[in-house]
């Protein structure tokens, strides 16, 4: 371990701490990976079924040639008002048949069953079956959205980059990096930026029936810069979580041109599980302007903290700053003492 606290050499040193070199190779490697690790296989597979009519769904059912079937309530009302309401049970009310249990059934069996039991009263009816209130499956929201209203999933199947897209995403004050869609009881992680990288792959997902988006607030979402920078400070995550190690180091007021080592700017990862992963120390040698844009490529993540290691004239400067004052407090109370003796 080196004067100012950090390991230096291979992972072999130190089994709690891994040190990587940050290079063109490395940057490719973890692109790929984020995009091939941005949405789980199973999100990409899903494909909606047809729409199944639910408790609390309102559909509107047209008898042709037979408006006292169509519109009861009188055809100057509203569309709602001639709507037929699927009761708790299942169930809902039409003229000459009675309760209906619809529930489960999708639009198109609930019209072949209006049809076939009104056929005893009406001859070759011809029925048509649409909803008009869809209340029975919704997508739950929460965190920072700026329209948090649950969502109907209707016939017409909804993506995941729609009901962001009308919930509208607090960009001020949403974490990004880390949108939890929770389905089954099970929860999977996306990272919106990446998300948006290419095309949009958020258009690509469905959502099911009960899911639920939570967006976490970035109050927490911070990187931390310190050692030989300008100004040490933690960067705040905003409405991009895409903060690279360059954008890290600017906001830092860059490295101190006096004091810092150009080839010692490190980024500590993982440092909170340590216990039971170890930790990766990323490095960066930032003597070459050239070596900025592979930090620009390099994206840190909430927790990350970066470090700017001492030049050597610096270390050995500080140590001459600690060691001179005892030295003239030794030879000041050595002659004294002698002063003393005389």
């Amino acid at each position: 371990m080196s004067s100012d606290g950090l390991v230096r050499g291979t992972p072999t040193d130190n089994s709690q701490v891994q040190l990587v070199t940050i290079t063109p190779q490395l940057l490719t490697e973890d692109h790929a990976q984020m995009l091939g690790a941005a949405v789980p296989q199973e999100l990409l597979s899903y494909k909606p079924e047809p729409y199944r009519v639910g408790p609390g769904d309102t559909l509107y059912i047209t008898v042709w040639d037979h408006p006292e079937l169509t519109s009861p309530a009188g055809s100057q009302q509203q569309t709602a008002a001639n709507g037929r309401l699927v009761r708790s049970d299942g169930t809902m009310f039409y003229p000459y048949v009675g309760a209906v249990k619809v529930a489960g059934m999708t639009i198109e069996q609930v019209r072949q069953t209006i049809g076939s039991k009104i056929a005893k009263f009406v001859e070759r009816p011809q029925v048509d079956v649409g909803v008009v209130g869809y209340n029975s499956q919704q997508v739950l929201l929460q965190g920072a959205f700026m329209k948090t209203d649950p969502q109907p999933i209707t016939t017409v199947p909804l993506t995941l980059g729609q009901a962001l897209g009308t919930a509208q995403v607090n960009a001020d004050q949403a974490n990004m990096s880390d949108l939890i869609l929770t389905r089954g009881g099970h929860d999977y992680h996306l990272d919106l930026t990446a998300l948006g990288n290419g095309h949009s792959i958020a258009q690509d997902i469905y959502l099911k029936p009960g899911d639920r988006l939570m967006l976490p607030y970035n109050d927490t979402q911070e990187v931390y810069v310190m050692g030989e920078v300008l100004r040490p400070l933690a960067v705040t995550f905003r409405s991009v979580a895409d903060i690279t190690l360059t954008q890290a180091l600017g906001r830092a007021g860059g490295l101190n041109p006096v004091t810092s080592s150009g080839k010692e700017v490190y980024v500590i990862r993982g440092a909170k599980n340590i216990d039971n992963t170890p930790a990766k120390v990323f490095q960066l040698d930032a003597r070459s302007p050239a070596a900025f844009a592979l930090g620009d490529r390099f994206r840190v993540k909430p927790g990350d903290v970066v470090f700017v290691g001492a030049a050597g004239v610096t270390r050995w400067n500080r140590v001459l700053s600690q060691l001179l004052p005892s030295a003239n407090l030794l030879s000041s109370a050595a002659t004294a003492n002698y002063n003393a003796t005389r």
